[in-house]
């Protein structure tokens, strides 16, 4: 009896759309259990023709859960100098995170969501890939620059006891990353 195939649905978004960038994504890749390579080098399973994007950018990288009989995924950066954002997160060079059903990547521009359909085979994989012509992951931007920390935050009136909120909708602070904890608002007291 053959084992249905695990399904990763990878949806790709860039602002651009420029056909080169794209012209290297296959539909449909199946792939052995190794890890799954994306950049921009000769060697890359995915590979996108970006300016910033590295060689080898991150990968996919299936493995067997402990006590499970599924693959189970996590994402990798690879690059030392580009940037990965994993659903809001930033990862560092070899940092890595599993993915969940679905999950929302930012890299060079581009917009990723992979979503997993599990299978029963060990043995591989496919990658469904769908070009998108409208973004996927609303703020992508804010998530994946660092614009904010040039940006004046806005501040409340003396004595209005309101909090006027800060740039993206955070108030009075830029969102935090695993590089920088959450800073408390106007008034907090200590944390107890």
């Amino acid at each position: 009896m053959e084992r249905r195939l695990t399904v990763l649905q990878v949806s790709l978004h860039h602002p651009s759309l420029c056909p080169a960038a794209f012209a290297n994504v296959p539909p449909r890749l199946q792939h052995d259990t190794s890890r799954l390579l994306v950049g921009r080098g000769r060697d890359a399973h995915l590979r996108l023709q970006l300016p910033h994007l590295s060689r080898r950018h991150l990968s996919l990288e299936p493995y067997l859960e402990k006590g499970r009989a599924l693959l189970a995924f996590c994402l990798k950066c690879l690059s030392r100098k580009g940037r990965v954002w994993v659903n809001g997160l930033r990862l560092s060079y070899l940092e890595q995170v599993p993915l969940s059903p679905v999950t929302r990547v930012c890299f060079s521009g581009v917009q990723m969501v992979v979503r997993v359909e599990e299978g029963t085979s060990l043995t591989a994989f496919v990658c469904c890939f769908h070009l998108s012509p409208s973004p996927l992951i609303c703020r992508a931007e804010a998530e994946e620059t660092d614009e904010w920390e040039g940006l004046p935050q806005e501040q409340p009136a003396p004595g209005s006891g309101e909090q006027a909120p800060g740039h993206l909708g955070f108030p009075h602070s830029p969102p935090h990353t695993r590089d920088s904890p959450p800073q408390p608002g106007p008034g907090a007291g200590p944390e107890i």
